[in-house]
């Protein structure tokens, strides 16, 4: 897709949103969308499909800041069409704008960007204020466009967080179309090169004193000709399938984290790189651990004890991911201390371990026998001296 195609696509309106919408406005429209037009939700449903083709493809440009900035520049620049009024008083032979007034030029033939197929800013004023010959030169042809961007989301257990997994997923999105290998011609055939343009995507146009660069209308830039388009693609190269891939989630990963897999998004187009694929992890909560605000690295735990335990001092067993260990409670220890169990956390790659983070808190029997009853009120009126409120009265 080229800067042209921006021009005459409207990618709010495909998502159904306003041109000054929020990114998080834009993924929830997406979203919404792609739940109900996904081809696993409408099998055998052409009309579903192209839609959410559509709409993978405005999402992958709005969702990026970048190409969303070029889209919206690109649009306002020639929202008329025919580039007229482009610039103020317009060049020769044309109505206030190209010459000719009628012809459409991509922000690329303006500012050399390398999305587009044209002549940049200075292949422009070299037409204008170039040397003798009052020609300038011509841009070559970037007719490839690197693919969009993907999002998918996965659900993983708390101990495949911690730990670290290779998780596999089933992904349907836009990828190379498998019938005609990317190609976009029908199996056994091939696309040929265009003869308008020999290959280059670009043709030449003369107007008096000045030479343009504008990309061919036969081959719309590509430099190919597709005779016999693939039926998958319909000669495009792209189709929505349904691929398996495994997810290298890293130890220690948060939940809401994404996970980037380069080269695994949307294909190129014209040989251009494949987009990135990104993996938004959600954590299952563990219903005995959790992990520290202050460093991710570091497990909690809440371990119930007795009075007796913290009063005289003891050793217990704690729960870990791997089993248990053994824990020392010192004599006097406070309800609701944390005590420390080294290297019991997160186990990195690199770095040093995360530890275990146990905060003991008294377990209080909701039924004493009569035995355990004329013990506590002998404790307590051997203690009677002890006032636990006294700072506070």
């Amino acid at each position: 897709m080229t800067q042209r195609d921006w021009i005459e696509k409207d990618f709010y309106r495909e998502l159904g949103v306003a041109s000054g919408a929020s990114q998080d406005e834009i993924k929830k429209a997406y979203r919404k969308l792609a739940r109900q037009l996904h081809p696993d939700a409408n099998p055998g449903d052409a009309q579903a499909e192209a839609r959410f083709k559509s709409v993978s493809e405005a999402y992958g440009v709005l969702s990026d800041e970048k190409k969303r900035r070029e889209y919206d520049e690109t649009r306002a620049l020639f929202a008329g069409g025919g580039g007229a009024g482009a610039f103020p008083g317009g060049f020769p032979g044309g109505a206030g704008g190209f010459p000719g007034g009628g012809q459409t030029f991509d922000m690329g033939d303006l500012f050399g960007n390398t999305g587009g197929a044209g002549p940049g800013l200075g292949d422009l004023l070299g037409g204008i204020f170039g040397n003798a010959g009052g020609r300038g030169t011509r841009a070559s042809a970037t007719r490839g466009q690197r693919g969009a961007d993907v999002e998918s989301e996965l659900r993983i257990d708390f101990t495949q967080a911690v730990k670290g997994a290779e998780v596999p997923i089933r992904l349907s999105a836009p990828g190379r179309c498998q019938t005609c290998s990317g190609t976009g011609a029908r199996p056994g055939t091939a696309p040929r090169q265009c003869p308008t343009c020999s290959g280059r995507g670009l043709v030449s146009r003369n107007e008096g004193a000045f030479a343009f660069s504008e990309p061919c209308p036969d081959c719309r830039g590509t430099g190919r000709i597709v005779d016999d388009p693939c039926p998958e693609c319909g000669g495009d190269g792209v189709s929505t399938r349904t691929r398996s891939l495994t997810i290298r989630v890293p130890a220690g990963v948060d939940d809401g984290q994404r996970i980037k897999l380069a080269g695994q998004g949307e294909p190129g187009r014209g040989g251009a790189p494949a987009g990135d694929l990104y993996v938004k992890v959600h954590v299952t909560p563990h219903r005995v651990f959790g992990r520290s605000k202050d460093n991710p690295d570091d497990l909690v735990v809440t371990v119930p004890v007795t009075y007796p335990e913290l009063v005289l001092g003891s050793t217990i067993d704690v729960p870990t991911l791997d089993g248990s260990v053994t824990l020392r409670i010192p004599a006097g220890t406070q309800s609701g201390k944390t005590l420390r169990v080294r290297g019991r956390g997160v186990q990195k790659r690199t770095g040093p371990p995360g530890n275990l983070l146990v905060t003991v808190s008294v377990a209080v029997p909701q039924r004493l026998d009569d035995a355990a009853q004329k013990a506590l009120h002998d404790y307590a009126e051997a203690t009677k001296g002890f006032d636990p409120r006294a700072d506070l009265l």
